[in-house]
């Protein structure tokens, strides 16, 4: 019943998507979706990923033949966009493998094997879905939200320094190098999440269940619950309303003033200005951010390599959210606490909710709710007193990051089994 209940909701959510998208004359998730059966997909390599989260539930004689497929079908459409003059790109032959294995669930499949494989193309295509979803909200926000916060944020985050001058002006000085690396990582998140969601999942095939909470689920509820926020406080980054812009949007006449990353904004009363239909709000929180500090977190438990990955993505995609000028500082601090306070939610769901669980997500989010409050009405006093605030700021993340910690070393001890004290040898009777 849970997850009948949980494909009712998510399809309920991609139609109401689907009218809003065509309210604003723009593609829904589910039509971007369909379109990518025949037409070039935006990203192959996302379909792969989907595809291969799919395979966990399949036997490895299985997983070649779905792969060698695949890799075949892409073939002919590559051979077909060739002989027209079009740009070749792959993913179709993934998501046609994808489509076949529905087919067979329903067809030939009974029982207990036919949920199982139900829920790996489940798993598969809210991978992938979750990313055009991203897509259409983010299309929303530009249409809907006409006046941006910016100014309030970039007073507040003086408070903290100016990290995105700072970065900006780091990744200038590295060059192209380290500038490819860094897009590189901030790109190619969603696949590495995928990476590491099929080490975690590796026993499936075999166990024939999925564990009760894996990386995917917080992945996939941080991108449907961060767009919200953007809603409620649109935000589009230093480099669109202080630099050139990026991405094709944001910069020319809607830049409030050339000044990134070489020169620091004044700090003067904020107010909301006026932006682009086009440039996504999409900075508060990060949700860059907050999907690699899950990565982080579900990466603790892996091996001496996914520990050393998870790291590195994560500081990577810190330093190119603030390098690149996607964002700034406190957009960061929210997208920490916003995804520690998901992940514990998740994990609280999974385990049946308690006490400490219901204590830490409400403290998690009410830190949450008094970041934004504090950026949006008190910025002012925060840039003009940096000494209290900047400290503050980081102690409240902090806070939260170490109630964590302490959360859920207390839930695996009490989950841990009972260790038997072992058995003493006996003293010989004479």
């Amino acid at each position: 019943m849970l997850w009948v209940t949980a494909a009712v909701l998510t399809l309920g959510f991609l139609a109401a998507l689907e009218i809003f998208a065509y309210h604003y004359g723009v593609p829904g998730p589910i039509t971007g979706q369909a379109k990518e059966v025949v037409f070039a997909p935006k990203s192959g390599a996302l379909l792969y990923a989907g595809m291969a989260l799919m395979m966990v539930v399949l036997t490895w004689r299985e997983r070649f033949i779905a792969a060698g497929a695949a890799v075949g079908i892409d073939g002919v459409f590559f051979l077909v966009r060739w002989a027209v003059d079009v740009k070749p790109v792959f993913g179709n032959g993934a998501f046609w493998v994808i489509l076949g294995y529905v087919v067979i669930a329903v067809t030939r499949r009974e029982g207990r094997e036919r949920v199982v494989l139900l829920k790996g193309i489940g798993l598969g295509m809210l991978l992938v879905l979750g990313h055009k979803t991203g897509d259409t909200w983010l299309l929303i926000t530009s249409k809907t939200r006409p006046m941006v916060l910016d100014q309030y944020v970039v007073i507040a985050d003086h408070a903290l320094g100016n990290p995105s001058w700072v970065a900006g002006r780091i990744v200038e000085a590295t060059g192209p190098v380290g500038s490819h690396v860094l897009h590189t990582v901030y790109g190619q998140l969603p696949l590495a999440a995928a990476v590491f969601a099929l080490y975690q999942l590796r026993n499936v095939a075999a166990e024939r269940r999925f564990p009760g909470h894996h990386l995917v689920r917080t992945f996939l509820v941080i991108g449907l619950l961060g767009p919200a926020i953007y809603m409620i406080f649109p935000v589009v980054g230093p480099v669109f309303t202080y630099g050139d812009g990026a991405f094709g949007t944001g910069g020319g006449p809607w830049t409030l003033a050339h000044l990134w990353p070489d020169t620091v904004t004044a700090i003067s009363a904020p107010h909301p200005v006026p932006y682009d239909e086009v440039t996504p709000r999409n900075c508060m929180p990060s949700l860059h951010t907050a999907w690699a500090t899950t990565l982080f977190i579900h990466s603790r438990k892996g091996s001496r390599i996914a520990r050393f990955a998870g790291a590195f993505w994560l500081i990577a995609t810190l330093s190119a959210t603030l390098g690149f000028g996607y964002h700034y500082g406190a957009d960061l601090l929210a997208g920490v606490v916003f995804a520690v306070t998901v992940e514990a939610a998740m994990r609280s769901f999974d385990r049946g909710w308690g006490r400490s669980g219901i204590q830490f997500v409400t403290y998690g989010a009410v830190v949450f709710a008094a970041l934004l409050v504090s950026y949006r009405y008190i910025p002012l006093e925060m840039a003009n007193h940096p000494w209290v605030f900047g400290p503050l700021l980081i102690l409240a993340m902090a806070s939260v990051v170490y109630g964590y910690v302490r959360t859920t070393r207390s839930w695996e001890a009490m989950d841990a089994p009972a260790r038997q004290p072992a058995e003493q040898p006996q003293p010989e009777m004479a």
